[in-house]
């Protein structure tokens, strides 16, 4: 997840890789790639697999057909070679967001003090938290049906999931502290939304997708925030589309963050980072004018 949907606009919510647990019939492959389905042999297989009985895989085929998330009807999502858990209602992470997830451990050192914000299923965080093993791993996001999700996927890995709007509910003895905030934050524009596949903008929360205006006014805020959050030599790490990248490294600058571009063609995924240079003092300038995302 052209100009107007980056995220979303023409690309379909990823499935999950295919199962092996059971053998779909024809007949059901042929439903599902009439419906739509590009890769209707392999979900064939995974909710039969999923489904237990007939009556069970009916109930799963119906639902599909009539548009449900695959990974809403199973549960989960493979991401980066892990299983997560995405609830109905949740953020289904895309193929993309994996290049966060590099980014993020290139700039990093050992042990650092990283938060993922807009953390919808925590499925950034699944994966840091194996890769970076840091001192301080906490995530976010504003929307108690995902932080209900993100709290089951992060409960064995030690990472709290706070309930709140951005940097809000962190703990204040880490604002000028940490090492790494990397953020999947919403950057559909508004309009943009109705033009994306109805998996996404029907079934996926509006919080998750839209952006505001002009895809930015959630990133703003984040930009706004990290400024005052990250320790020196810290980075952020977010996602964003194509069209967006100009204007994203202008807000970076503003507010004293060094920007760098990073794209994965493969992935289809743009990350923008920004790098607190070493001694400067939190409270940039233009942080305090664009906390409220104005």
């Amino acid at each position: 997840m052209t100009g107007a949907g980056d995220r979303d606009a023409l690309e379909p919510v990823p499935t999950a890789p295919p199962g092996r647990a059971g053998t779909p019939d024809q007949a059901l492959v042929e439903r599902l790639r009439a419906a739509g389905c590009v890769y209707a042999e392999d979900e064939a297989e995974l909710l039969v697999a999923a489904a237990g009985t007939p009556d069970a895989l009916a109930e799963l085929v119906a639902r599909r057909v009539a548009g449900e998330p695959l990974e809403h009807l199973l549960g989960w999502v493979d991401f980066g070679g892990v299983r997560v858990g995405v609830d109905p209602g949740v953020f289904v992470p895309r193929a993309r967001s994996l290049l966060l997830v590099s980014a993020a451990v290139a700039l990093t050192g050992p042990a650092p003090a990283v938060v993922e914000l807009c953390c919808g299923s925590g499925a950034l965080s699944v994966l840091l938290a194996g890769r970076l093993a840091p001192r301080f791993h906490a995530a976010v996001d504003v929307d108690p049906v995902a932080v209900a999700c993100a709290r089951r996927n992060l409960a064995g890995r030690g990472v709290p999931v706070y309930a709140g709007d951005l940097f809000d509910p962190l703990p204040a003895e880490w604002r000028g502290r940490l090492d790494l905030v990397v953020a999947n934050a919403p950057y559909v524009p508004t309009e943009a939304v109705a033009l994306m596949p109805p998996e996404a903008r029907l079934h996926e929360a509006r919080v998750a997708l839209d952006g505001g205006p002009d895809g930015l006014t959630v990133l703003r805020r984040v930009v706004a925030g990290a400024a005052e959050w990250l320790a020196p030599g810290g980075h952020l790490v977010v996602e964003a589309g194509a069209s967006q990248v100009a204007v994203l490294e202008a807000l970076l600058g503003e507010v004293g963050l060094v920007p760098t571009v990073v794209r994965d063609d493969d992935l289809g995924g743009t990350a923008v980072t920004g790098t607190r240079p070493p001694g400067r003092r939190s409270g940039s300038s233009g942080v305090a004018g664009r906390r409220d995302g104005n």
